[in-house]
């Protein structure tokens, strides 16, 4: 038999295998290596050059594979993998020499991580020009560092609640502090530090973690990104798996039952998941890997009116709590690439740019121009008009931004919150943010009554309620305009989280 048709069948089955292989078991994994590892050496022994002193051992057999597979490999890798690999790898890449005083052209060679990066650069909607910025004297530690805050941007590694944070650290690690909440009349615990604290009969104290502490019943498994509401949160893992745990009531937490669960626990229902959303009112959100947006959780609320309004879910008819994640099948036409929640709305961001929202807000933040209702997502008209792709949407409790591929930024919804100034009243059509014209941002916060930004250049900008001090700039009153954190100054900010009364911030490096 011919070579090529041997190869095309060895593809197929390799490309079914990488389909297959995220619900392997550990057995399963290591069966699957024993294979491939017989083929290398049926077709292509180990050089005799190589040595382990010089090339590691786990990574011989990648520049054995053929550029297909290996192009898959690269691309299941997460953006911390991918750096390490390719620090460790260098034949994986192939930089390109110091930049020329023309723009390089456009079929300069390029190895595999490099092209792996560009292309996850493309897909999150930014742009990467044909020659070196100035400063930069290679290609790949460019691409990388970008890369690296990206990453560290857009999943999330922290989020707030009233009186917890929540952390992943570099490791993938889920950490903890602060204070659980009391409810009903201090007769129920809250249940969002994650941690088994026994009986609740005697809880006459409040539960606290002072330092960051790590989750007991989530260590082994590596979390890419976390989210929190009033009274639940959510974990996402990097294999795609999503936890919740806290207060169950309304089915915020997912497992078909309205009991409260204190360590995190699997949510069964969900396939592979890449983003979440948790909201204040026992809401949530998942967006799978094919693009289908999931909630689930409290269906009808009368806050913040006295008349019961839609919370968000985006289902036609919904009056009863949804116990187990459902799919907005309004939106199946659409591959949705994010979520966020509010009080009593949502905002989904899809891969073409558009911008979608549905629920209930008396301050505007729905961004239709008006305060009425929307039962079902609807796209917002006049960011369309704008004739921009969208590429991230935040929620505040009543106001909400959105954010352009160009790091332009525009905001809507309850006065000071949406940035336009002093004295403004709630806006319920949309404006850029004047004072942010400028800048080209590439993170986005809304906390319960404020927000921050932060630019590419890693400056953060902050503004909205500020009375206990959640805005950073060392004054304990409101701020109607972005003002920059001044404090950071010489800090690269690459994410925030803000909340209600606290805000964290994660520089390039992780540290927080």
């Amino acid at each position: 038999m011919a070579a090529d048709p041997i190869l095309a069948a060895l593809r197929a089955v390799a490309t079914a295998c990488q389909a297959a292989a995220w619900s392997f078991s550990d057995e399963q994994a290591a069966q699957g290596l024993a294979v491939a590892d017989g083929l290398r050496a049926l077709f292509l022994p180990p050089p005799a050059a190589a040595s382990p002193a010089v090339q590691p051992q786990f990574v011989q057999w990648l520049q054995l594979l053929p550029q297909e597979i290996l192009s898959d490999v690269l691309s299941q890798l997460d953006t911390r993998d991918l750096a390490r690999l390719a620090a460790t790898f260098r034949p994986l890449w192939r930089d390109a020499p110091a930049p020329p005083p023309r723009p390089m052209p456009r079929l300069r060679p390029m190895g595999l991580v490099e092209t792996e990066l560009r292309r996850r650069a493309t897909a999150r909607g930014l742009h990467i020009g044909a020659c070196l910025p100035k400063g930069a004297l290679s290609w790949m530690p460019y691409l990388l560092q970008r890369a690296l805050r990206d990453a560290l941007s857009q999943e999330a590694p922290l989020a707030v609640a009233a009186n917890t944070s929540l952390f992943v650290d570099t490791e993938g690690r889920l950490l903890t502090c602060g204070a659980e909440n009391i409810q009903d009349g201090h007769e129920r615990p809250g249940l969002i530090l994650g941690h088994d604290w026994g009986p609740d009969d005697e809880f006459l104290e409040p539960r606290v973690l002072g330092p960051p502490t790590l989750v007991p019943s989530m260590q082994g498994r590596r979390i890419v990104s976390v989210a929190v509401g009033d009274w639940h949160c959510l974990a996402l893992s990097r294999e795609g798996e999503v936890y919740s745990w806290g207060d169950g009531r309304d089915g915020s937490l997912g497992h078909a039952d309205e009991g409260a669960r204190a360590v995190p626990s699997r949510i069964e229902s969900l396939g592979r998941i890449k983003s979440i959303a948790a909201g204040s009112i026992r809401t949530s959100a998942a967006v799978d890997e094919v693009g289908r947006l999931f909630t689930w959780g409290r269906a009808m609320s009368t806050i913040p009116s006295s008349e019961a309004r839609p919370t968000g879910l985006g289902y036609a008819h919904a009056l009863e709590p949804q116990l187990t994640p459902r799919e907005v099948v309004a939106l199946s036409g659409d591959r949705v690439v994010g979520v966020t929640l509010g009080v009593c709305f949502n905002l989904v961001v899809t891969d073409a740019g558009a911008v979608f929202s549905c629920g209930y807000s008396p301050h505007g933040a729905l961004g239709h121009g008006s305060f009425e209702a929307e039962v079902l997502p609807r796209r917002i008209k006049a960011l369309a008009q704008t004739r921009r792709r969208f590429v991230a949407a935040t929620a505040g409790r009543h106001h909400a931004l959105a954010l352009t591929e160009e790091g332009e930024l525009y905001a809507w919804g309850r006065q000071n919150a949406n940035g336009h100034g002093p004295g403004q009243a709630h806006q319920a059509t949309l404006h850029q943010l004047a004072a942010l014209a400028s800048k080209r941002v590439r993170h986005v916060a809304a906390g319960r009554h404020s927000s921050s930004a932060v630019t590419e250049k890693g400056v953060i900008f902050t503004w909205g309620e500020g009375t206990l001090g959640q805005l950073g700039n060392g004054k304990d009153k409101a701020e109607g305009t972005p003002r920059r954190v001044e404090r950071l100054r010489g800090v690269t900010v690459v994410a925030a989280a803000i909340g209600g009364v606290h805000t964290l911030v994660a520089d390039e490096d992780g540290g927080v």
